[in-house]
């Protein structure tokens, strides 16, 4: 039938059947782009009349300079009149992309763009919304309105929301992998090892229920773009935008940020990663160091810790377990490269670091349990589990700051594990800070198998041990402690030994002879 008419009357069927099919358009193209949680920076209207029929039209508006991302949310009435007006807009120097009827809002960014417009630079000056009016009927009068937002800094850094709304909970999720974008491959549908699209870690990631990816690439943020087009797809999943920052001395991650970053710490820039975490905290993110115990050299350039004048106070958490060092070893979580004791010697009482693990992966094929074991560099292996107040990037990156979080190498998926401290002063949840002058209790809220057994550090010495039979709130008074501060936490084993996860700590402040009295 659109053959038919085609051939009859070209005109009548560009417009018209555009117009027909435009609900079915809409809602093809999905949910619209996060708009921000203020009002617009700029708001730009208009009329259109039969006289603009098969017309174009053009709103110049001013991008002030300074702009890291541009959002725009259009919309217009007589929608029920057939009225059709379609989308684009141009930068200074030309078009930068369009989305006709199937997009209601858009944004661009120098990392990202909503699909159908071009990522790049936002120069400033003259930019102009660019109309199509495919069809508008004799007698018609139709009022549009474009709202823009010029976004800078923290605010700009990444929109895409759909896996809010699921409220507090424990997310499941990996902080460390990487894609075509950097070093990642994976066999092909021929049989050939290849550079592995985004696509097939964000399909086993699914498949391994987890809630959240933090995508890592090497130095780069051009991931961005492929992650914003995915999301909408893996609407059940949250991608969190990061980067592996690459030096001579060290490597480590930067999460929720897609912002430039420049990653060249040299000799004679010795406070250059100070000067990239700042950068990095202003815009809103997280700064961790990655496998910071292993050796560097041939075999691994720059992949130990060496930085020179490390500001530790910019560190917001370590890396302590990293599937691909754990694989290129013994396959022994708390052997080679394992990271806890470089934290333990970094971590400061007035600034306590968190502990997160990750996989590291490069190849999403790899499987994430071998034999029962885990597969350590395989998604998930290890994982870090969250608990925040909802499945959104800020809220994630939230939990992990505070230290709401346990890293997950072993056990079932639903494996919990937390814990609180209690003195006649108060109490202090994981990831928080306590006085003590008194004695000392300890709820341990795990949920694991029967038999598993709960080990109570502090810091590297085990103060006790206990052996559950029940998934429940479990109550254990401290040993003597001496005066000074303590790094209480807890690992859970196997009733082999396995390790199957390790918690954050509460940093115990005993103002004298505390614990058991």
């Amino acid at each position: 039938m659109l053959e038919r008419l085609a051939k009859r009357r070209p005109t009548f069927v560009r417009a018209s059947v555009l117009s027909l099919f435009l609900p079915l358009a809409a809602a093809q193209a999905g949910a619209p782009e996060a708009l921000p949680g203020r009002a617009p920076d700029k708001v730009l209207t208009g009329t259109i009349s039969r006289e603009s029929n098969q017309t174009y039209l053009r709103k110049a508006f001013h991008l002030p300079a300074g702009t890291d991302r541009l959002v725009v949310a259009f919309d217009y009435d007589h929608r029920e009149d057939k009225t059709v007006i379609d989308l684009g807009i141009e930068d200074t120097n030309g078009f930068r992309g369009a989305s006709g009827g199937n997009k209601t809002s858009f944004t661009i960014a120098q990392s990202d763009a909503t699909p159908s417009y071009l990522p790049g630079r936002l120069d400033p000056g003259e930019w102009a919304l660019n109309l199509a009016v495919p069809n508008i009927r004799k007698g018609v009068t139709a009022r549009w309105k474009a709202k823009l937002w010029f976004l800078k800094g923290a605010e700009a850094q990444w929109l895409p929301t759909p896996t809010r709304g699921r409220g507090k909970g424990w997310y499941r999720g990996d902080l460390h992998m990487h894609t075509a974008h950097s070093d990642g491959s994976c066999q092909s549908l021929g049989g050939n090892n290849v550079p592995c699209p985004l696509f097939r870690t964000l399909e086993v990631a699914q498949s391994r229920g987890l809630d959240f990816v933090a995508v890592s690439e090497h130095n780069t943020s051009s991931q961005a773009q492929m992650m914003r087009e995915a999301q909408g797809y893996f609407d059940t999943i949250l991608l969190i935008p990061a980067r592996e920052i690459t030096t001579f001395f060290g490597h480590f991650n930067v999460f929720g940020i897609t912002s430039p970053l420049d990653f060249r710490v040299t000799r004679n820039r010795p406070d250059a990663f100070r000067d990239i975490a700042r950068r990095v905290h202003d815009l809103g993110g997280l700064v961790s160091i990655n496998h910071p115990a292993l050796p560097s050299g041939e075999a691994c350039m720059g992949c130990g810790w060496t930085m020179p004048d490390t500001d530790y106070a910019q560190v917001d958490a370590v890396e302590i377990v990293n599937g691909g060092a754990i694989a290129g070893a013994d396959g022994n979580p708390e052997g080679f490269g394992d990271g806890e004791p470089f934290w333990l010697r970094h971590t400061n009482y007035g600034h306590p670091i968190a502990v997160v693990g990750g996989s590291d992966n490069h190849d999403p094929n790899k499987p994430a349990a071998v034999g029962g074991k885990p597969g350590f560099g395989g998604l998930a292996a290890p994982a870090t589990v969250v608990e925040a107040d909802d499945l959104s990037m800020p809220a994630i990156l939230d939990g992990i700051r505070k230290g709401r979080s346990f890293i997950q190498i072993g056990g079932p998926a639903s494996l919990r594990l937390d814990f609180r401290l209690a003195v006649s002063g108060g109490t202090a949840r994981m990831g928080g800070r306590l006085q003590a002058q008194d004695a000392v209790a300890l709820d341990g809220e795990v949920v694991a198998p029967d038999g598993t057994r709960v080990d109570i550090l502090d810091g590297g010495h085990l103060l006790a041990r206990q052996v559950i039979m029940e998934s429940t709130t479990q109550h254990w008074k401290l040993p003597a402690l001496g005066k000074g501060g303590h790094v209480i936490r807890l690992k859970l084993r196997s009733e082999s030994g396995d390790l199957l996860a390790v918690s954050n700590s509460i940093v115990l402040d005993c103002t004298a002879l505390c614990g058991a009295q």
